[in-house]
This record gives structure tokens, sequence and C-alpha cells, in this order.
């Protein structure tokens, strides 16, 4: 998994031993926006504007994101699905999201 990063791991700060809702509640302060995936909403990731000052938060496959954490969130997004399929794996979901992040960024 490391070398498939391609030493990006080692360029990216991780904390696991923090408390997100206290994290988040900091982050807001400091003018972050907080967006979460639910699938509660109509407003899609690539209508969201990556050049505000954000952070995304990616539920997973089974439970999605806490109502606690919805309940902090200013923005919620989706990812357009067709047929009866209701979620994707979290790390795809995650993909799609960032590569739109990217394209933003690259305009």
């Amino acid at each position: 998994v490391v070398r498939s990063t391609m030493g990006a791991i080692f360029r990216l700060q991780i904390n696991s031993n923090c408390n997100l809702k206290e994290k988040l509640q900091e982050l807001k302060k400091q003018g972050y926006k907080i967006v979460t995936t639910s699938l509660d909403t109509n407003q899609y990731y690539y209508d969201l504007d990556f050049q505000e000052k954000i952070v995304i938060v990616i539920g997973n496959e089974a439970k999605g994101v806490s109502s606690e954490i919805q309940d902090l969130a200013d923005k919620k997004i989706k990812i357009p699905m067709l047929g009866k399929t209701e979620s994707l794996n979290a790390s795809v979901a995650t993909a799609i999201i960032l590569y739109e992040y990217i394209r933003q960024k690259l305009k």
C-alpha cells in the first residue's frame, strides 16, 4: 500500500488520534466549510465550489457519515447514480470527489 502511493503518504498529515467532532468544530472556527457526503441531498459534488476553504468528510459504504457529524455540515453532497445503485466504495467515492477538486483547481 505504501509503495502504491508513490511516496505521497509521507507528505500527508494523518491524525487518527483526534475527536472528529471537536476537530471539525475547530476548523469551522478557522473559516472552513464542512462538507459531508449524504444521500439526503439534491446537491452534487460537481456543484461544490472547491475554491472555498473546505473539509470533506466521506462516510463508509454501510452507514455513511454519522448524524452527529452531518449536523455540523455546512453542505451535503452526493455522486449521481444510475439505476438502483445506492452507494460506492468509500475510496472510489473519494477519488471521484478529489478528481473534481483537482479539475476545478486547474481551471
